[in-house]
């Protein structure tokens, strides 16, 4: 596990290195069948993670990729889960907030997951047998190999930061009116209620930091987008559920579309 975990940290920082050089140039998108932009970052990352992923004995599914059947996939009972730039549409506005998230997935429970933000150099990483970390100013190094390396640099998940509201993380693009009829709604049982609005799986990392203690999606998500994040949250003891049930949403399931979801501490219900 510390080696996989190895392998998709050193993916993440070079794919972030590819979107860099993208980004800080002057990049133009298309898009593709479901509308969705499309940029060479989105496309160089998916080639590098690759690079790495295909060394290892699982096969993968990239938002990038050729996605295999789900007859082919059912067969899986281990696979990546990969989404090589995570907030394209934040990446074309230019408003730094798009990472890379690799996660290993097993018998449709992320047990892995990376979350890398290119342009601060911030890491997060975690598995339920290591724990949650974060890495501040971390470059790619064609020179890493060690985890134990990482993890020096790191500061254990979650940090404390308990002197603050009650806190909800919101999407800063898909903000719904079911959303905000819910934060009213919370208002009623912790008094103040204070929000964070990020792009991306930032939410997810805000979470797992202690920054902020749930996230409600009522709008479309895909699973490359939340697996890295739920291996994060589920090593802080924090989970994503199904809307109004202890039941926590799965991967590599038929349809990849994830259901509207929350992400709660475990047994807070």
């Amino acid at each position: 596990m510390k080696q996989l975990l190895a392998t998709a940290i050193k993916a993440s920082l070079e794919a972030g290195n590819d979107i860099l050089k993208v980004y800080n140039s002057d990049f133009s998108f298309e898009n593709k069948e479901d509308n969705s932009p499309l940029t060479l970052a989105d496309k160089n990352a998916h080639n590098t993670i690759n690079k790495y992923l295909s060394e290892t004995p699982f096969p993968i599914l990239s938002e990038e990729g050729k996605h295999a059947s789900f007859e082919e996939r059912k067969t899986w009972k281990t696979l990546w889960i990969v989404d090589p730039l995570d907030g394209t549409k934040e990446f074309i506005k230019r408003n730094d907030e798009f990472t890379v998230n690799i996660a290993l997935v097993e018998n449709g429970v992320p047990i892995l997951g990376v979350i890398y933000i290119p342009v601060s150099a911030t890491l997060y990483f975690g598995s339920k047998e290591l724990g949650a970390f974060k890495a501040e100013d971390i470059c790619f190094d064609p020179s890493f190999n060690s985890l134990e390396e990482i993890i020096e640099k790191s500061a254990s998940l979650p940090l404390n930061n308990t002197n603050r509201p009650y806190t909800v993380a919101i999407s800063r693009s898909h903000l719904s009116a079911e959303t905000t009829e819910y934060l009213e709604d919370l208002k009623s049982s912790h008094g103040e209620v204070q929000t964070i609005s990020k792009g991306s799986s930032l939410k997810f990392c805000i979470i797992a930091e202690g920054l902020a203690d749930e996230y409600p999606r009522n709008a479309p998500t895909m699973e490359w987008d939340t697996a890295a994040g739920h291996a994060i949250l589920n090593s802080v003891d924090y989970g994503i559920f199904f809307k109004n049930s202890e039941k926590e949403i799965s991967y590599n399931k038929a349809d990849l579309l994830n259901p509207f979801f929350i992400v709660k501490k475990m047994g807070n219900w």
